[in-house]
């Protein structure tokens, strides 16, 4: 592109060449020039629009200022519905808690009044003077419900394996034969070698003999299942009790049945009542604890029954 340039002071006409370089650079020149202008007319006018009040810059202003407004307010209760989500789980938690914390109390034998679910701990303490105290973000306080929530599964998860385990070693305890068969501190005849009354020689005596009146009930030592209820030549009516692991017992000498074979009994049933038929000199209860068919001291089982009432 040329470019003449003709005045009365020049002598003669002057000629200025105007390459592509030339035109981009002040293409560039003047919207680089445009934009500034334009901004800061945008600047001074929004910047003083409450001072000129202009309807269309106020109109303007109050419409970005609600737009705003509106995304916090939207910000805000998507975080607040976020939050009430995590909170009605961790409300759901601690009900699944305290009731699993009731049933923990009750299987180790502890009493509610010492074992407050319900109730929260007292905590306290003074506020740091060396260091300022600081309120959490949203971000903070979402971190710290993630955190706390997870540890609530942790928690439910340990104590429903302790549950387990606390349910197993009871229903455990309740299938051992430790409670007396009738009502009576001690035994006429103890377990081992002894004169038989019979005979008069030595001989095993596998059992313990309970010295009671005829008709006295006879109870079941712990719970199971009746596998055989009747008459022994020897030990006359009998019942023998599967307790399972290995564990029956035996109650001879009766003088009626209560139960039969593939009856299922609790602890403390009454199976029988008390007699002298059979191999018997006299009204009297004998009660035998075997493990794998090995006679067993029936007293080793009583007497720590007795000990752990003491203990409580």
């Amino acid at each position: 592109m040329h470019i003449i340039l003709v005045s009365n002071r020049l002598a003669t006409a002057k000629s200025i060449s105007l390459g592509t370089r030339h035109l981009l650079l002040g293409i560039a020149l003047l919207t680089a020039a445009v934009l500034a202008l334009s901004s800061s007319m945008f600047y001074l006018v929004f910047r003083h629009a409450v001072e000129i009040k202009l309807p269309l810059v106020q109109e303007l202003l109050l419409s970005a200022q609600e737009q705003q407004t509106r995304s916090a307010k939207e910000f805000m209760r998507e975080n607040l519905n976020a939050m009430a989500v995590r909170v009605g789980q961790m409300q759901a938690q601690m009900v699944r808690l305290d009731a699993l914390g009731e049933r923990l109390s009750a299987l180790a034998g502890i009493k509610p009044q010492e074992f407050r679910m319900n109730e929260l701990p007292g905590r306290g303490g003074a506020l740091p003077t060396s260091m300022p105290v600081q309120d959490l973000s949203m971000s903070q306080l979402t971190g710290q419900l993630d955190v706390l929530s997870k540890h609530m599964e942790n928690r439910y998860d340990y104590m429903d394996i302790l549950e387990n385990r606390l349910f197993d070693s009871r229903a455990k305890k309740k299938l051992m034969p430790t409670a007396r068969p009738v009502d009576v501190d001690w035994n006429a005849s103890s377990f081992g070698w002894r004169i038989d009354p019979i005979t008069g020689q030595n001989a095993m005596h596998e059992g313990i003999d309970f010295l009671v009146d005829a008709g006295t009930p006879v109870h079941a030592a712990a719970g199971g299942v009746v596998v055989v209820a009747q008459f022994h030549p020897q030990y006359g009516y009998m019942v023998d009790i599967d307790h399972g692991n290995d564990f029956t017992t035996r109650y001879a000498h009766n003088s009626k049945l209560l139960v039969k074979a593939g009856d299922v009994v609790q602890r403390g049933a009454i199976i029988a009542l008390s007699g002298s038929t059979g191999r018997s000199t006299g009204p009297h209860v004998h009660f035998e604890v075997r493990y794998k068919g090995v006679a067993q001291n029936p007293n080793r089982f009583l007497q720590a029954s007795a000990a752990s009432v003491k203990s409580r």
